[in-house]
């Protein structure tokens, strides 16, 4: 069972200067921030990663940020000053996925995704998605509900204390659902995969700019974008070896945790995540079948949903295992582009039925974003 609060943590910040907007952020997480920070430096330290090269690794990620994207550099430092820490533990926290690729005892964990575009009976195109967000049970404390407004886009969607992005959609209806890959390249050098999908939020008002975005990044760790507006959507495997473009069926995009093309392939840590991550995406495609597709985004719900003896799509913590091995669905998250809207369920896919989404629109044409619970 996963302890959950009886409330999810929603944090806004709004101002035109990203420093402004960090310290609004930090501000708010001031209480709990340092909660997540220890949970890290655990996971560092049970990955044989000692507090210096931590601290490397993480000023190192700083100056990379700065170089790519200055605002969001102070952003982060924003976020420090506004919840009395030092900057570097807040940069540890934007490249914990990079960082934590040194280690070989704490693996990453493990996310399921679809998209789906339909088209109705007057021609018109809907484009909608949901992924389980998995991760360490221990981290359940320390993520959030997000609206940003000020930047070019506003955004909303869930991210980590201290971390400025991860999930979301932003007020030009682009959406971007966001999974972890693990190639043995792997590490610190790049801009960090959640600065790089919080910048292609902010910025991008397309797929076609988000992949410009992208492909301009410089790429040193792994992961997955699933990027979709009312028009377009793709699925992006990003790693080392560059960005690439996965050929899919165009109606429906699947992701879960291993690479979908050819050049990155070759260099996977398969023993990161298979067989999981292979017998989670036959399950989803099994599922997928002609008479069953999905017309709605409450029909991809249940897609989720492990049932016994499945594999685990619906993910729920061991709690016997040692920490850093106890994975959990600690979200779930639809995505809308045409309204801008971030349905976001504080449980499992299974629990649907049972708990409240929160609402949050990032609203077009507009210096506001909405939230309704």
């Amino acid at each position: 069972m996963i302890a959950r609060p009886a409330e999810r943590l929603h944090v806004e910040a709004a101002s035109s200067d990203p420093f402004a907007r960090g310290v609004a952020r930090g501000e708010r997480l001031r209480d709990t921030l340092p909660g997540g920070i220890a949970a890290y430096d655990r996971f560092f330290r049970l990955g044989g990663i000692s507090p210096q090269q931590v601290r490397d690794d993480a000023e190192r990620a700083l100056d990379t940020i700065d170089a790519f994207r200055s605002h969001a550099r102070a952003e982060i430092e924003g976020i420090a000053h506004g919840a009395a820490v030092d900057v570097w533990h807040i940069a540890a926290l934007n490249a914990r996925t990079e960082i934590l690729a040194r280690s070989a005892t704490v693996p990453p964990g493990e996310c399921s995704t679809i998209v789906r575009r339909t088209r109705g009976a007057t021609g018109t195109v809907d484009t909608f998605g949901i992924q389980t967000w998995d991760w360490h049970v221990e981290l359940n404390p320390y993520w959030h509900t997000l609206e940003s407004r000020g930047g070019t886009h506003d955004v909303v969607g869930l991210t980590e204390h201290g971390i400025l992005g991860k999930i979301g959609i932003n007020s030009a209806g682009l959406a971007l659902h966001f999974n972890i890959l693990g190639h043995r390249r792997d590490g610190v050098g790049g801009v960090p995969m959640h600065v790089l999908a919080a910048v292609v939020l902010e910025e991008a008002g397309s797929v076609a700019q988000a992949m410009e975005i992208v492909r301009g990044a410089p790429i040193a760790s792994s992961g997955s974008f699933a990027l979709f507006d009312t028009s377009e959507a793709v699925l992006l495997d990003l790693s080392p070896e560059g960005v690439f473009a996965v050929e899919s069926d165009p109606g429906t995009l699947v992701r879960t945790n291993h690479f979908l093309t050819p050049a990155p392939a070759a260099g996977e840590k398969t023993w990161l995540y298979q067989p999981d991550s292979g017998e989670r995406y036959d399950l989803i495609r099994k599922r997928l079948t002609p008479a069953a597709l999905p017309q709605s985004p409450d029909d991809l719900v249940g897609l989720l949903v492990s049932g016994e003896g499945d594999a685990a799509l619906t993910c729920l913590p061991d709690m016997n295992l040692p920490e850093g091995q106890r994975w959990a669905s600690l979200a779930t998250v639809i995505l809308e582009p045409a309204t801008s809207t971030a349905r976001i369920l504080d449980g499992t896919p299974a629990d649907a039925a049972s708990r409240p989404w929160r609402h949050l629109t990032a609203q077009r044409g507009s210096d506001t974003a909405s939230g309704t619970r």
